[in-house]
C-alpha cells in the first residue's frame, strides 16, 4: 500500500492552507488585535477555535464520510443533497467566489486608480482578468498541488512574514485598552470573529479536492486517503494559526491609534507605516495572491461537486459556467455581495458547525436515528429565526423566547438548543433492553 511522502504531505498542506487563506483571513486578525488591545490573547484563543479548529475538523469529517453530501444524509436523504447544494452555492458562485475578486479590487486596486478612471469599467476589466487566471489554474484539479503548493502559497507566506518581521524590528506601538466589545467577553467576541471567516463551510467543500489530489499521487487505499487528509488538515491548521497570531500581534501594536472601519484599513495602515507608499503595492500583491488561491479552491471544489451530480455535464463545462457566473455576480460590487452573504451564511454556519461535531462522534451513536435530524433541524430553525429577527422580521412572542436563550445576545443562542436536543435525542433513541426470561 502506497503512503504519502513527507514532501508531498507538506505540499498538500500548503495547498490546503492557500485554499483557506483568502483576503477575509488577512483582514480579520489585525482588526481583532487592534480592537482587543491588551485583551488580544483571550480574543485570539476564541478566534482560533472557529477560524482554525473547526475547519481542520471539517476536513477530517468530510474525509471520513467521503463527501459533504454523504455526511448530510445522516440527517435525511433529501436533506443531504439539499444542504450540500446550498453550501456549495453559497460558498461558491453566488457569494464567496465573486467576493474573491471584488475584495482585492476594492481594497487594493481601487485606491491605486488615477483620478477620473471609470470604477465600473475598471472592475469589469480586473474581474475578467482575475477569473481568466483562476479558470486556467482550475482546469486540472489534481494539479492544484503544483499550482498552489509549490508556487503561489510560498510567495504569499514570504510576503506576510516580511511584513511581520518588519513590524518586530520596528515596533509600531504598544497594546492599549480594548474596545467595548472586547472589554467584557474577549474570548466570545474572538469566537464570533473567527465564525465570520466562514472557513468551516469551506472545509466541507475542500475535503473532496484534497482527496482528489491525494489519489493523484497514486494513493488508492481509502483509509490512507482519509489519514493523509487529516494530517494535511492538521498541518494546514498549524500554518493558519501561526499566520493568525502574527497578524493579530501586528494589529495589537496599532491599538493605540484610531480604529479603522475594517481590517483592510488596519492592515493597510500597518504596511504603509512600515514601508511607506510602496507598502500599498505590497498590500495589493498580498491581497491578490490570497484571493486567487481561495478562488481556485472554490471553483475546483464546486465544479467537482456539481459534475458528480450531472453525469452528462462534465467538470470542464461546470468550471466554465461557474467561472462566468461568478464573473457576472462580482460586477454587482462588494457591498451588494456582502449585504446578501452575511445573513445567508449566518443561517447556514451553525448547522455546519453542529454537523461537523456530530460527524466526529458518529461511531458513538451510529445506530441512533434521532441524533442527527433532531439536533440539526432544531439548530437550523433557531439560527434562521434568530437571523430573521435581527433583520427586523419579528414574530410576536417567539422573538422574546429566542432572546431569552443563553448566549442569545452574542448570537450564539443556537448552542443551547443544539445541546438540549442532542441530549434528548440520545435519551429517546436508546433501545430498551430486553428483560431476561
Amino acid at each position: 500500500m502506497k503512503k504519502c511522502s513527507k514532501k508531498n504531505l507538506i505540499l498538500l498542506s500548503l495547498t490546503l492552507f492557500s485554499m483557506f487563506f483568502g483576503a477575509g483571513n488577512l483582514i480579520f486578525p489585525p482588526f481583532l488585535g487592534q480592537n482587543a488591545g491588551v485583551q488580544s490573547l483571550p480574543a485570539l484563543i476564541g478566534f482560533l477555535i472557529t477560524a482554525v479548529g473547526f475547519p481542520v475538523l471539517g476536513i477530517a469529517v468530510v474525509s471520513r464520510f467521503n463527501g459533504l453530501d454523504v455526511l448530510a444524509q445522516k440527517v435525511h436523504a433529501k436533506f443531504g443533497l439539499f444542504f450540500a447544494v446550498l453550501i456549495y452555492l453559497s460558498i461558491g458562485p453566488l457569494l464567496a467566489t465573486p467576493r474573491t475578486a471584488t475584495l482585492p479590487f476594492e481594497m487594493a486596486i481601487l485606491p491605486l486608480l488615477p483620478d477620473g478612471a471609470s470604477v465600473q469599467l475598471s472592475l469589469l476589466l480586473f474581474t475578467a482578468g482575475f477569473f481568466l487566471i483562476a479558470w486556467l489554474l482550475s482546469r486540472n484539479p489534481s494539479k492544484l498541488v503544483d499550482h498552489l503548493g509549490k508556487i503561489l502559497t510560498p510567495v504569499l507566506l514570504l510576503l506576510i512574514l516580511a511584513v511581520f518581521a518588519a513590524a518586530m524590528l520596528h515596533p509600531l506601538g504598544e497594546a492599549a485598552l480594548p474596545q467595548p466589545a472586547y472589554a467584557s467577553a474577549p474570548l466570545i467576541q474572538g469566537f464570533l470573529e473567527g465564525y465570520l471567516t466562514m472557513d468551516a463551510l469551506a472545509a466541507l467543500n475542500f475535503g473532496i479536492v484534497v482527496s482528489l489530489n491525494i489519489r493523484a499521487l497514486g494513493i488508492t487505499d481509502d483509509q490512507e486517503v482519509m489519514s493523509t487528509s487529516m494530517k494535511a488538515g492538521c498541518l494546514a491548521g498549524i500554518i493558519l494559526a501561526v499566520i493568525y497570531i502574527m497578524l493579530t500581534l501586528l494589529g495589537t501594536s496599532l491599538s493605540s491609534m484610531p480604529i479603522g472601519a475594517n481590517g483592510a484599513q488596519t492592515l493597510t495602515l500597518a504596511v504603509t507605516l512600515l514601508f511607506g507608499e510602496s507598502g500599498r503595492w505590497v498590500m495589493a500583491f498580498i491581497f491578490l495572491l490570497a484571493c486567487m488561491t481561495t478562488c481556485v479552491g472554490l471553483l475546483t471544489s464546486c465544479s467537482e461537486f456539481f459534475s458528480s451530480l450531472t453525469p452528462k455535464i462534465n467538470y470542464s463545462k461546470w468550471l466554465l459556467f461557474l467561472t462566468l457566473f461568478a464573473l457576472a455576480v462580482s460586477n454587482f460590487g462588494l457591498s451588494t455581495i456582502l449585504s446578501i452573504s452575511v445573513p445567508v451564511l449566518s443561517m447556514l454556519y451553525p448547522m455546519a458547525l453542529v454537523l461537523i461535531l456530530l460527524g466526529l462522534g458518529d461511531p458513538l451513536y451510529k445506530a441512533n436515528r434521532l441524533v442527527y435530524p433532531l439536533t440539526i433541524f432544531s439548530t437550523g430553525i433557531v439560527s434562521v429565526l434568530s437571523q430573521l429577527d435581527s433583520m427586523g422580521f419579528r414574530i410576536p412572542g417567539l422573538s422574546s423566547l429566542l432572546n431569552a436563550l443563553p448566549l442569545a445576545s452574542q448570537s450564539l443562542g443556537w448552542i443551547t438548543i443544539a445541546l438540549v436536543m442532542f441530549i434528548l435525542a440520545l435519551f429517546m433513541g436508546r433501545r430498551p433492553q430486553r428483560k431476561p426470561r
